[in-house]
């Protein structure tokens, strides 16, 4: 397993249309691994393979609290529903944060590492994380759907002033 360096904005590899994943195999399980360790390194709760210079579908989310790494191969959203708007942000853009619309609910197929079929359900902050790694696949970028852009440091004294 290894660390990669994560690609930033601008590289046109950002917006680039991924291809479907048609070998479940030892390259692919590597990949997924790395995706992992640099995700954890750069300190990221998701992460989508042209971020580390692979235009293929794979993508990566983990939330922490004691849930299991959701890894998506050829993710496709079946069902959505609601919406709220929260701040994200982006290791391909340090430093960047905005407030963003997605749907609250989302429902999901995909495949995982062996090329099983599975769905996957989540809600609020699981449900924006999925999406903004599916968008990554698509050559969607959070920037474009940037509704406000926030300085964090600001948000952050603003919130201990309180």
């Amino acid at each position: 397993m290894a660390i990669r360096p994560v690609i930033t904005h601008p590289n046109e590899i950002l917006t680039t249309k991924c291809t479907e994943v048609k070998a479940f195999d030892k390259k692919l399980a590597t990949l997924l691994d790395d995706m992992y360790d640099t995700m954890i390194a750069s300190d990221g709760i998701g992460l989508a393979a042209p971020q580390v210079g692979e235009t293929i579908q794979v993508a990566i989310v983990d939330l922490g609290e004691g849930q299991e790494i959701i890894e998506m191969i050829n993710p496709e959203v079946v069902e959505i529903g609601g919406s709220e708007i929260e701040i994200e942000g982006c290791l391909s853009f340090p430093d960047i944060y905005g407030e963003v619309e997605r749907p609250f609910y989302v429902k999901v197929e995909a495949q995982d590492r062996d090329g099983a079929l599975y769905e996957l359900e989540a809600e609020d902050y699981e449900a924006r994380a999925i999406l903004h790694e599916i968008d990554h696949l698509h050559g969607v970028l959070f920037t474009t759907k940037i509704k406000r852009y926030v300085d964090l440091e600001e948000l952050e004294n603003e919130e201990e002033e309180a």
